[in-house]
């Protein structure tokens, strides 16, 4: 159960005001807010701790390269995974995609080959594939979506061919908050021996993720959407794929041997993770894990899963507001148009009320084309919020109504 009144206590910035209203922070989706466990985590490790890992054989290094280690296990456990070599720190999202997309591209992709999308794709799971296709001579073929935000799972077999070489898809849409039903499209790759990345930034915030369970060859999130800090992420792969795939960038850390004539490589996971990491910060996303344990997965899903039945109602309540994406299966993400009112129009009103919401393309336009739409408005919740702030939000949105009669 959620404890809503100490968890708001243990996040400072909810105590903010913006233009003299108490902060509303409905942009969840882009990035969370840090809790106190987080932050004392960076502040002690920069005051008390900071060396630099895996080369020193003095104290500090080697504290500080145990805690390191200590966060893959946490994060290992967390998406059970099979072992901590398929744990591969990397600085987010975006940074672990593009790892997959040029260092298993590299290897596996030719002239003629294909890759598969889905039309709801945040711009980070597109345009990598796409810089590979133009080195490669490669094409990208499209999953599509319904009206309704539902991709259209029934048309993969017929866009798999003997030349499709890797399947990517967002486990969430970041716009529509569409929870894709990534085991089975697995399933369906792995009978054509098709490996499968899945984006799962919006999933792991939101629910328990399960890569045994799933099986997919890889996994990407990003630790700022999880209550950690920003600038660092994770890459979960299978260990086959990982040793056959060359090393995304060279330098420290990610060799074995050096010599003018060769060069050999690390194992697994430091094989992937040349030069000084952002190790510091990945010590505060174990912590951020830890914190996200202490209340409760299934808490979180819960909690969020009656914020977003409620906000869906309420705001489906006021007039002339659309909200895109009515899948059965979501997470807490309500993207909205308020009659033909100009989205950045009704993010600026609702700014001066203290209410952070997202407007624009939500970098999503392929999506956002599908609906001949050029930008939305978007208010993701997470466990901190309440339904209050619902309520307030949609008290400004009638008062916008309003003010463009």
């Amino acid at each position: 159960m959620i404890d809503i009144i100490n968890i708001r206590k243990y996040f400072p910035i909810l105590n903010a005001t913006v233009y003299g209203n108490p902060l509303i922070y409905l942009d969840n989706a882009a990035t969370t807010q840090k809790p106190e466990c987080v932050i004392q985590t960076i502040d002690e490790l920069y005051r008390t701790g900071n060396a630099n890992i895996h080369r020193g054989v003095h104290f500090l290094s080697e504290q500080c390269t145990e805690k390191y280690e200590q966060a893959r296990e946490k994060i290992r456990q967390f998406i059970n995974a099979e072992k901590t070599s398929e744990i591969i720190f990397t600085s987010g999202t975006t940074g672990s995609i593009n790892t997959v997309a040029s260092s298993f591209g590299e290897r596996f992709v030719s002239a003629g080959d294909e890759i598969i999308v889905s039309e709801m794709e945040h711009h980070s799971n597109i345009v990598p594939w796409q810089l590979l296709c133009e080195r490669k001579g490669a094409t990208v073929k499209i999953i599509p979506f319904d009206d309704k935000g539902v991709l259209r799972i029934d048309l993969l077999d017929a866009l798999i061919s003997e030349r499709t070489k890797i399947i990517a898809v967002t486990h969430a849409s970041n716009v529509l908050g569409t929870i894709n039903p990534v085991k089975e499209i697995i399933a369906k790759a792995h009978l054509h021996n098709i490996p499968v990345l899945v984006d799962g930034a919006q999933a792991v915030p939101h629910g328990i993720v399960d890569v045994s369970d799933l099986d997919c060859d890889f996994y990407t999130f990003s630790g700022h959407k999880i209550y950690a800090p920003t600038g660092i992420g994770i890459l979960y792969g299978k260990e086959k794929l990982l040793e056959q795939m060359p090393p995304y960038q060279g330098g420290g850390d990610m060799i074995s041997t050096v010599t003018f004539d060769k060069t050999t490589y690390a194992q697994l996971p430091l094989k992937f993770e040349a030069g000084t990491l952002n190790f510091i910060d990945a010590i505060a996303l174990g912590a951020a894990i830890d914190y996200v344990n202490n209340i409760g997965r299934q808490n979180i899903i819960e909690y969020e899963n009656k914020l977003l039945d409620y906000a869906t109602q309420k705001m489906s309540s006021v007039e002339g507001l659309k909200i895109y994406g009515e899948a059965n299966d979501k997470v807490a993400i309500v993207s909205f148009l308020l009659k033909d009112i100009h989205h950045l129009d009704t993010g600026m009103i609702l700014d001066k009320k203290g209410i952070a919401v997202r407007t624009g393309t939500l970098c999503t336009e392929p999506l956002l084309a599908h609906f001949d739409k050029t930008g939305m408005v978007r208010a993701s919740f997470a466990f901190y919020n309440t339904f209050d702030e619902i309520d307030i939000l949609c008290e400004n949105l009638e008062k916008i109504l309003l003010m463009f009669k």
